[in-house]
């Protein structure tokens, strides 16, 4: 009997340790404590979007010619009005100077004319004070009438002939205006496509080629983005917004929208969008924003202060999280209402409190509802 107490006491033991040993062990887990906070209901682009300025003009020639001079390379800020580049136009010069050479002489021939046209009038003058004193005959008077009108008639033909030679003028350097490219408005210049000697050709519509001169004003940035049409609805000028760039990681300007696009994009295989501008509010000045680089926007809908937040990461679906019972140390599924949210925190309305704790890796293998956990630092 005691033989058999004995190895009874044994195999309760060997029970004992076996499932000490394999008893199913509490799950290592990361938690995340509840708390209150900033909320943003944000809007977002679908494609990227890219930092635009808001003068650029892709400079042609209004006619073609060869290259004699080019005033400017590319980096370099300008003026407007600043000379860029001179097309070959000695034929175009000699014109005007001809052109002014004759108004020249018009304007002597003028003045020639309008004093002869002052002096038949004041022999008229004589004439007619020599006719009330009987002094003069009729006829005589009659011929100083005659040439006073014909002189005046001849100045007032000489003005008009000034002004012809002014409009001739006025055309001639029309036409060598041409020949020379001048900038528009102040920036810098992106690009130059020509060298001295050789020929351009001005852009005809509807047939694309390369612009003399490719002039930006990087002193106004602003970014265009595709925003799905879905979400498009609740996007106001005026709204703020924040830009992120690529070559910038970990950075955000902030911005305001400036326009909404009245029509929809629409591309095959794509989702239809609508493009939406926003204006960068304030640059930094140790960062070189240029225009071309890739940006993404996120326009602010809705800005709740102090609320209690949840990060979206951990949301189950159907508004759901896996909340930890300090009580019998396991994970239980609670359901909660939501408020405003984006892709970083979503408000928590009603269904969870202050400090309760949260699964915060919702991937995390075998973590589901109802399983034992060991919370982790």
């Amino acid at each position: 009997m005691k033989k058999a107490l004995i190895t009874l006491i044994a195999a309760a033991l060997i029970l004992g340790l076996g499932y000490w040993k394999w008893r199913p062990q509490p799950l290592p887990v990361s938690l995340y404590t509840l708390s209150k906070g900033s909320v943003e209901s944000t809007v977002a682009n679908t494609r990227a979007g890219a930092v635009r300025a808001c003068q650029r003009s892709k400079l042609s020639m209004p006619t073609g010619g060869a290259v004699s001079a080019l005033h400017v390379k590319a980096g370099d800020r300008v003026e407007s009005g600043q000379l860029l580049l001179e097309l070959w136009n000695k034929d175009l010069r000699a014109l005007y100077d001809q052109a002014r050479a004759g108004l020249s002489i018009v304007e002597r021939k003028k003045a020639e004319i309008c004093f002869g046209a002052e002096r038949d009038q004041r022999e008229l003058q004589r004439q007619q004070t020599l006719a009330s004193k009987k002094l003069s005959s009729e006829d005589t008077l009659d011929a100083a009438r005659t040439q006073a009108g014909m002189s005046a008639l001849a100045c007032k033909a000489a003005a008009a002939q000034i002004e012809e030679s002014q409009a001739v003028v006025a055309l001639q350097a029309a036409q060598l205006e041409r020949s020379a490219l001048r900038a528009p408005f102040s920036g810098v210049i992106a690009e130059i496509n020509g060298e001295i000697g050789e020929y351009v050709t001005p852009s005809p519509p509807g047939v694309p080629t390369p612009p003399a001169v490719d002039l930006i004003d990087d002193s106004c940035l602003y970014v265009r983005a595709p925003i799905d049409e879905v979400d498009t609805a609740r996007i106001k000028v005026g709204m703020p917004a924040r830009v992120t760039l690529d070559a910038f990681r970990g950075r955000a300007l902030q911005a305001v929208v400036t326009r909404v696009a009245p029509y929809v994009q629409e591309y095959e295989k794509q989702a239809r969008t609508v493009d939406v501008e926003v204006e960068i509010s304030e640059f930094p000045k140790d960062m070189n924003l240029l225009v071309g680089y890739s940006a993404d926007i996120e326009v602010i809908i809705d800005n709740r202060e102090n609320v209690l937040r949840l990060p979206t990461e951990m949301i189950l679906e159907g508004d759901a999280v896996l909340k930890f019972d300090p009580n019998d140390q396991s994970l239980h599924k609670v359901s909660f209402q939501g408020g405003i949210g984006n892709w970083v925190y979503t408000e928590v309305v009603s269904g969870l409190n202050e400090g309760d704790r949260v699964l915060s890796a919702l991937d995390q293998e075998g973590a589901e509802d109802g399983v034992q956990v060991r919370p982790q630092p």
